[in-house]
């Protein structure tokens, strides 16, 4: 699949970087390839982190934008957020 625009929603930030959630039905395979988020590229900044909530798993991931040349934003691969319950 492809970016969704209303799937992606700034939780909060300051100059020095922003807290995103995208909520998508797309693996974070896909998500995390580079150009995956280009057209989001004037909102995201190098070094902002977007928690990833794939739907369809459902899953949840933590990436951070590595680059953004202003049409090309790169994340990383993803931190799996543990869903478990132990207990």
């Amino acid at each position: 699949m492809a970016y969704s625009a209303s799937g992606l929603c700034r939780m909060g930030g300051d100059s020095n970087g922003n807290t995103w959630v995208y909520t998508t039905t797309d693996a974070i395979g896909a998500v995390n390839t580079a150009g995956y988020f280009n057209s989001a590229a004037n909102m995201l900044k190098v070094r902002d982190v977007i928690i990833v909530k794939d739907t369809n798993t459902p899953t949840t991931n933590h990436v951070t934008v590595l680059s953004n040349t202003g049409s090309v934003v790169d994340v990383s691969d993803g931190t799996a957020i543990a869903e478990t319950d132990g207990d």
